[in-house]
């Protein structure tokens, strides 16, 4: 059974960190790419971050500069660093796998909130 457990969401004040943690369990997790998507209330799930299988990355250009993506094959866990964190930035973020376009799996998601 395939599970993606995510982690470390909350509330944080604008201009702070957070540090979004996925492990994966039942998948060859070292061959699939790994991504976060948020997904703002009343708004579409939208790509945040994703890092294949060989390490390369990609960010939504409103992320670039402020967001990390990380795995950690030996762990079978993704991570995201969120830094300079604004109030936009609020929404579920949801870990992804996905295997050559075919195979997709979804976590259930983790709340961050960024309010003073």
């Amino acid at each position: 059974q395939v599970q993606l457990v995510e982690s470390g969401g909350g509330l944080v004040q604008p201009g702070g960190s957070l540090r979004l943690s996925c492990a994966a369990s039942g998948i060859t997790f070292g061959a699939y790419t790994m991504g976060w998507y948020s997904q703002a209330p009343g708004k579409q799930r939208e790509l945040v971050a994703a890092i294949t299988s060989g390490g390369s990355t990609n960010y939504a250009d409103s992320m670039k500069g402020r967001f990390t993506i990380s795995r950690d094959n030996a762990k079978n866990t993704v991570f995201l660093q969120m830094n300079s964190l604004k109030p936009e930035d609020t929404a579920v973020y949801y870990c992804n796998a996905k295997l050559q376009s075919v195979i997709n799996y979804w976590g259930k998601g983790t709340l961050v909130t960024v309010s003073s």
